[in-house]
């Protein structure tokens, strides 16, 4: 009997014990992370917790500042500001940054075309050494993924593809539930993927590349040569200069000349996909970016090229979706995601 009294009284402690230490663990462990997205002209920034819910969030121009390592130290020093000014330094676990070239494997920019820092920059472990904690870098279309998985449209789906459309064409592709990156952090580029050899030319430098039709400068290149042949009256004949967001609402306001580009735009679009749907069959493909919203006009052809060019067995199995959030608040969720998935670190345990 007394022995029974012992071993009861004992196995109270350890749950007592347990239950103290289950709380600790809980009310120290870091619920916060800092989502960094780096734009070609603005950069934003917030503190995230781990139910997606942004705490705080602040921005800069990126271009006030040319060189990366008045860039690192001047997004450093902001980034801790926001910190102490919400909660403190050691609230926070990790840092993930979305930004175009960005490779997730190298944790590097690689000659980005479209921001002021040329080469190959290190910034994973410039702003590590800076911070004093964990960072993660990756592409800006790998971060949209990964907040659509997380957070949106794709919520629940192992295999899709997330299409980017702006100053670029960029996409990321999940397969298995886990974002396909390639052996180097280059895969999805389907922006790059040759359609006319003897085409435009491109940035990267090669002719014909579907960037070169489908993103913002392709969609303004597509109506500057329709105005040229043709003498349909047009709303944008009335602009010295074009941008892909007026040709979208001059398309919603049934202007033909708009319309047929936005037309054009989708059909090039749609056979691109095919191409890369035949190779991965996704459940579906979700759009984010400045086109799609162009809404029905883009999509609506896209769909028919699509289908008509796909491999037949995927034929009306692949949903268009286009994504619900804004571009900097998808860019800064999925930056958070990074975050959590970089092992903790930090210079000051």
């Amino acid at each position: 009997m007394v022995i029974m009294k012992i071993i009861g009284t004992f196995a109270l402690i350890f749950v007592r014990l347990t239950s103290i230490i289950v709380f600790m663990l809980q009310n120290t462990s870091k619920q916060r992370v800092m989502g960094v997205d780096i734009g070609v002209n603005r950069t934003s920034y917030a503190i995230v917790d781990v139910r997606g819910n942004v705490i705080a969030q602040d921005g800069f121009p990126t271009l006030d500042h040319s060189n990366i390592k008045d860039f690192v130290t001047f997004l450093s020093e902001r980034l801790i500001a926001l910190m102490e000014a919400n909660g403190g330094y050691d609230t926070i676990r990790s840092v993930g940054v979305g930004v175009l070239s960005g490779n997730f494997i190298k944790g590097c920019i690689e000659y980005s075309p479209s921001l002021p820092w040329k080469g190959e920059v290190p910034l994973a472990s410039m702003l590590r050494d800076r911070l004093g904690m964990a960072v993660a870098v990756g592409n800006n279309a790998h971060v949209r993924a990964l907040g659509e998985h997380t957070f949106g449209k794709a919520h629940g789906m192992s295999d899709f593809i997330v299409i980017t459309l702006g100053p670029g064409l960029g996409s990321c592709v999940f397969i298995n539930g886990q974002p396909h990156l390639g052996n180097e952090g280059f895969a999805g580029e389907i922006g790059h993927v040759c359609i006319n050899p003897t085409g435009r030319q491109c940035g990267c430098g090669r002719r014909g590349c579907l960037e070169a039709y489908c993103a913002e400068e392709g969609v303004v290149l597509t109506a500057t040569k329709l105005l040229e042949e043709s003498d349909t009256p047009s709303k944008l004949r009335l602009y010295d200069m074009l941008s892909a967001p007026l040709i979208i609402d001059c398309c919603k306001e049934g202007d033909a000349i708009a319309r047929e580009t936005i037309q054009r735009t989708g059909v090039m679009l749609g056979i691109g996909l095919a191409n890369y749907a035949s190779v991965v069959n996704p459940e579906a493909i979700i759009f984010t970016g400045v086109l799609p919203a162009a809404d029905q006009y883009l999509l609506d052809p896209a769909r028919q090229a699509f289908e008509e060019n796909v491999f037949h067995n995927m034929r009306g199995k692949v949903k268009f979706f286009t994504s619900t959030f804004t571009d900097v608040i998808q860019n800064i969720l999925g930056a958070s995601v990074l975050a959590w998935q970089v092992p903790e670190y930090s210079l000051f345990k």
